[in-house]
C-alpha cells in the first residue's frame, strides 16, 4: 500500500483571502440589486410615497457596492505585484506551451473525469488561473459599463472618468445589454467555481475549501522539487 506524505503550506495570504470574501459578497449584492433594477417587481402599497422608497434604496445599495467592488479589484491588482508567489499575476496568464498543456490536463481530469496525473500546482492550477483572468476582464467590463451609465447621475470626478463609455459603446441601451449579459456570465462562473472547489475537496481532500479561510493547503511532498530530488536519489541508491 502506497503511503503519501503531505506538507502544510501557507498559500493564501490574508489580503488575498479578504479580497476573495469581499468580492464574493459584492458580486452577490450587485447581482441581486442589479436584477431588481433591470426587472423591478410591481409592489402595491397604500403608504405615503416618501415611506416607500425601496427602489431608491436598492439603487443606492447597488451603487455603493459598486464602489467597494472597484476599490477591492484595484487592491487585488496591486497585490498581484507585491504578494507571495501564489498571488502573483504570472499565475493568471502565462501563455506558453507548458501552460496550455497543464490546462488540457486539468480539463481531462476535472471535466471529462478521465484518469491521469493531476496538476501539481500548489496555488491555482492553470485552468483556474486562466478563468480568474477572464473573470478579471469581465469585472472590468462591469465597472466600465456600470460607471458609464452612472456618470450622468453623479457629479463626483470618479464616475465622470467613465462619461465617455456610453458614446463609445453606441448608447445607454447597448451598454445596459452588455452589463446585463456580463452579469449572467459571472453568475455562470461562480456556479462552476463552487462546483470545482467542492469537487476537488471531495476527491483530493487537500483543504481546498478551508484554505480560503485559514490560508493553508495540504500538498503532496512530491509536488516540491527538493522532495522529488530526494526520491530520485533514493531510487538511484537502491
Amino acid at each position: 500500500m502506497k503511503t503519501t506524505s503531505f506538507r502544510r503550506v501557507y498559500v493564501w495570504e490574508l489580503p488575498v483571502r479578504l479580497f476573495h470574501w469581499i468580492n464574493a459578497l459584492c458580486i452577490t449584492v450587485l447581482c441581486i440589486t442589479g436584477y431588481l433594477i433591470a426587472n423591478p417587481p410591481a409592489i402595491l402599497s397604500a403608504a405615503e410615497a416618501s415611506n416607500s422608497f425601496w427602489f431608491g434604496t436598492n439603487r443606492f445599495i447597488h451603487f455603493a457596492t459598486a464602489y467597494v467592488f472597484l476599490f477591492n479589484l484595484v487592491f487585488r491588482f496591486y497585490w498581484s505585484f507585491v504578494g507571495n508567489k501564489y498571488a502573483n499575476w504570472r499565475n493568471f496568464f502565462s501563455f506558453n506551451r507548458r501552460f496550455f498543456r497543464r490546462i488540457a490536463r486539468v480539463l481531462k481530469l476535472d471535466i471529462l473525469l478521465l484518469d491521469g496525473q493531476a496538476d501539481a500546482a500548489v496555488g491555482h492550477n492553470a485552468l483556474a488561473g486562466l478563468s480568474y483572468f477572464v473573470l478579471f476582464l469581465a469585472s472590468l467590463v462591469m465597472i466600465f459599463t456600470g460607471f458609464g451609465m452612472y456618470a450622468d447621475m453623479s457629479t463626483w470626478w470618479l464616475p465622470q472618468l467613465f462619461a465617455w463609455v456610453p458614446g463609445a459603446a453606441g448608447g445607454d441601451y447597448l451598454l445596459r445589454e452588455i452589463h446585463h449579459a456580463t452579469m449572467w456570465l459571472i453568475i455562470v462562473f461562480v456556479l462552476i467555481h463552487l462546483y470545482l472547489v467542492f469537487f476537488h475537496d471531495r476527491r483530493d481532500g487537500l483543504g481546498e475549501t478551508s484554505s480560503m479561510i485559514s490560508g493553508y493547503k495540504f500538498v503532496e511532498e512530491e509536488a516540491f522539487p527538493e522532495a522529488r530530488q530526494k526520491k530520485l536519489e533514493q531510487t538511484n541508491a537502491d
